[in-house]
């Protein structure tokens, strides 16, 4: 039984009309029509609502019978994407680091004063330089890295 199917059936076993079940969830009536004919599927939110509110478990409220459905797939689909979104923000942020962490570098190094003492030692802070450009290359990588990741996501979204 699809996902429409499901939502048809509790309506009916409660005795109510589309218009009686939108108030109920206070959405449309258009709401739970589209949800009746699989034009659209309600949030996890909304699931959770639905399943206080006609006391059926969310279980079976999102599998119904044994077979997946539309609903668990975008169940299932709103989790990986959830998951994605947080590796991207994390990526990203590390990105930034990277890169401030870069910058302050260079410039540290371009403030620092090279000078040779009594002894005729050079003290040179050397390690500014290839450091300060190594973090910056990685941050550049991590920010492209992402940024790809999403165009493949979103190319793969419109083949589908």
């Amino acid at each position: 039984m699809d996902f429409g199917e499901q939502i048809k059936s509790i309506r009916k076993k409660e005795n109510l009309t589309q218009e009686q079940f939108a108030m109920k969830l206070n959405v449309s009536r258009q709401a739970v029509s589209n949800w009746e004919n699989n034009k659209n599927l309600p949030d996890i939110g909304m699931l959770i609502l639905m399943s206080n509110v006609f006391q059926i478990s969310l279980d079976q409220l999102i599998k119904g019978d044994n077979h997946m459905n539309n609903m668990t797939e975008k169940v299932i689909k709103d989790g990986s994407e959830t998951r994605r979104a947080k590796y991207n923000m994390i990526s990203s942020a590390i990105g930034g680091i990277l890169l401030l962490i870069g910058v302050m570098l260079l410039v540290i190094k371009g403030m620092s004063v090279e000078y040779i003492d009594a002894e005729g030692i050079l003290h040179e802070n050397f390690f500014l330089l290839p450091s300060g450009f190594l973090c910056i290359f990685c941050g550049l990588i991590s920010f492209m890295t992402v940024g790809i990741r999403a165009i493949i996501n979103k190319v793969k979204s419109r083949n589908c």
